[in-house]
């Protein structure tokens, strides 16, 4: 049996990830959604964010700091730096790429026709799921959580 070849997601070109021999491209657009995603997911956000956080947040993914914050947020994760940081593997950075890179993976490998989308009307989530398998959803590696230095905006508390 053939392997196939993966391609590799593309919605842009104003933001590159690149990890082993895939290359990742997206919109600016596409891109900050995915990074107000991952950040919601783990917990590092409650609510929507305006457009000076979302681009501290952007600059936080693709820099790896803020140097000069537009942004409540940027101040906050300036103020709680420490705890944001750690092993390479641990820190906040490390898994807003990880989790922005998975999803454009996943949506790729949908596109390919290797995954299905399906609705979980349990825990009223979306699940990946291996058509080939059974449906057999797709494991995820579980991701921490930054809930205990989440960004709450001001006007929200």
């Amino acid at each position: 049996m053939e392997t196939p070849t993966r391609g590799n997601y593309d919605s842009g070109e104003d933001f590159v990830l690149e990890y082993g021999e895939l290359r990742f491209t997206f919109n600016e657009r596409d891109f900050s959604e995915r990074c107000e995603q991952a950040a919601r997911k783990l917990g590092f956000l409650g609510s929507t964010l305006e457009d000076t956080e979302l681009e501290d947040l952007v600059n936080l993914a693709v820099n790896g700091e803020i140097s000069d914050p537009a942004s409540g947020l940027g101040e906050h994760v300036n103020d709680c730096w420490t705890e944001l940081v750690g092993p390479a593997d641990r820190s906040l950075v490390h898994w807003l790429r990880r989790l922005v890179f998975r999803s454009a993976w996943l949506d790729q490998r949908v596109k390919e026709g290797e995954l299905d989308v399906r609705f979980d009307w349990e825990r009223q989530t979306f699940d990946y799921v291996q058509p080939e398998r059974g449906d057999e959803p797709v494991e995820l590696a579980p991701e921490p959580s930054w809930d205990r230095v989440a960004y709450i905006p001001r006007s929200a508390a």
